[in-house]
């Protein structure tokens, strides 16, 4: 889908929409008037410095560990193109446009704030570029998040250039200077200090935090969906997600769980049929059902954190050496990915522990010691049905592959560039681990929803909640209802979708109103 509304980029910093509009939506984007101010006012110290007898880092010097070396005017220009055609140097699967897009923002905003010294004409370029739809490829391997994400952005560098491979706006593959011909973009010959100013930035790994953000923040409502369902299907109490239970121990995120919870569970006759003490023995539920708030309640406050470091890193402008406003152009460390890789890392722990917890609760739906007079593995004939028992097993596969990737990259420092980067972040491999996360998350609550969806209307005649009831019906719609044996995967690529998109919590909504 293709967003029409431009998007403004100036000193201040982007919103989380902004971001997301721009990568995931094909939003254009427009440099404001005060940005150009800014960039030109920045650029005017830099030209200065290079005419100046006195070397000064990334204008007229070399970079990184050949940062003594004074580089004579003649060469300045080759010294940028080297420099963006060596860090080039990513490898492995293409990135996917979505963060390709987040990351060129990004760097476009940074470029805004007038603290990099780039010239006003390649500040255009580059949003020209993403107007235009037009996307270099970039690869999985490369940036070890320190200085900034290097290589990513070194590919990005390369098209403004016009070398490379590009994807334009219909995905076609092709040479970047044939695409850049084709929008009517003049390659930019890089003048000096640009190509630091195009490449030194942590704004892959940001761009992909606040897209997990964006996913996570409806994941962890569609958690507390499923877990209701489960509740409920289970025969399960919703009196332990009380208020004034809740307020015993204030955590935030946890009274928000709760309250979901109930309001997605008000007015449900299975609920009903089991109030009575009489008919129901059971004293307590298991943890995965009892404690769902504590779980999710605690994956919204981790959520809220990291979302406070990406406002943080939206507010600022990394680059080395950096142009102050007194005009003073100085080296910093503030590339170091740090601050971002530590709260991918967290990121990945709570998408590992939302999976767990609802594979657990899909597992007691499918065994008769546990699931309260359903059919052993929800099964239409069990013996001759297997039901649900293989869903559970590619659950099950997820959930352990998504505690491998819960193990942190930001530990993990390898040295580079002759020990002059001796510590690095690795957030470019937290944010890329936290992708394939997301997506197991979307997976794994994919399964609960659609199993637990089978065993409620395995429990007529006795009647759902209206907002349960919604989900059910909105998956009704591409899966059948129980029944013998089906081919399994499509339903529950069916399931995966409707998590996706938000359907299941747009079902719910339907009925409560918006969610916490």
């Amino acid at each position: 889908m293709r967003d029409n509304g431009v998007v403004n980029v100036g000193p201040e910093p982007l919103s989380f929409d902004d971001v997301i509009r721009v990568a995931r939506h094909g939003a254009p984007v427009q440099l404001t008037d005060d940005a150009m101010a800014a960039i030109s006012a920045a650029r005017q110290r830099v030209d200065e410095l290079a005419e100046s007898p006195t070397p000064a880092y990334g204008i007229s010097t070399g970079f990184g560990a050949l940062a003594t070396r004074h580089i004579d005017p003649a060469l300045r220009a080759q010294l940028q193109r080297s420099l963006v055609r060596s860090h080039a140097a990513g490898n492995g699967p293409e990135v996917e446009t979505e963060v390709v897009r987040a990351l060129m923002l990004l760097r476009l905003h940074t470029l805004a704030t007038g603290h990099t010294g780039i010239r006003p004409t390649t500040a255009k370029t580059l949003a020209a570029l993403i107007s235009a739809g037009i996307t270099p490829i970039v690869h999985e391997y490369g940036s070890l998040g320190c200085s900034g994400d290097l290589a990513p952005l070194a590919h990005v560098a390369l098209t403004l250039m016009g070398e490379g491979v590009v994807r334009d706006r219909d995905g076609k593959v092709q040479p970047s200077a044939e695409a850049l011909k084709q929008a009517h973009i003049e390659p930019v010959e890089l003048a000096a200090k640009e190509g630091l100013a195009l490449i030194n930035g942590t704004d892959g790994m940001l761009g992909m935090l606040i897209l997990a953000l964006g996913d996570l923040t409806m994941l962890v409502r569609t958690a507390d969906v499923s877990a209701a369902m489960s509740v409920e299907a289970l025969l399960g109490t919703d009196r332990v997600f009380a208020p004034e239970l809740q307020a015993l121990r204030p955590h935030p995120g946890q009274a928000l769980a709760a309250a979901n919870m109930t309001r997605i569970l008000r007015d449900s006759g299975i609920m009903a049929s089991h109030r009575d003490p009489e008919a129901c023995t059971r004293v307590q539920d298991a943890y995965s059902l009892r404690c769902a708030p504590q779980v999710a309640g605690a994956a919204r406050d981790t959520i809220t954190h990291a979302a406070t470091v990406a406002g943080w890193e939206l507010a600022s402008a990394v680059d080395n050496p950096a142009v102050l406003d007194d005009g003073r152009v100085e080296s910093n460390g503030n590339f170091h990915g740090a601050p971002i890789a530590y709260v991918l890392d967290f990121l990945a722990v709570v998408a590992a522990d939302l999976a767990s917890m609802s594979e657990r609760r899909t597992d007691r739906f499918l065994d008769v010691a546990r699931n309260h007079g359903l059919p052993a593995f929800l099964a239409d004939d069990p013996g001759v049905d297997s039901g649900h028992m293989i869903a559970q097993y590619t659950q099950a596969a997820i959930v352990s592959e998504l505690k491998r990737l819960a193990v942190p990259a930001s530990v993990d420092s390898i040295p580079s560039s002759a020990m002059q980067e001796d510590h690095v972040s690795m957030g470019w491999s937290a944010a890329r681990k936290l992708r394939r996360s997301v997506d197991g998350l979307t997976r794994v609550l994919a399964i609960e929803v659609l199993t637990a969806a089978r065993a409620l209307d395995l429990r007529a005649p006795l009647e759902p909640a209206p907002a349960t009831a919604a989900v059910v019906k909105a998956l009704r719609e591409t899966v059948p209802a129980p029944g013998p044996d089906r081919f399994l995967a499509p339903e529950i690529d069916s399931a995966v979708r409707l998590v996706a998109d938000g359907g299941v919590v747009a079902a719910v909504e339907s009925i409560t109103g918006p969610l916490a």
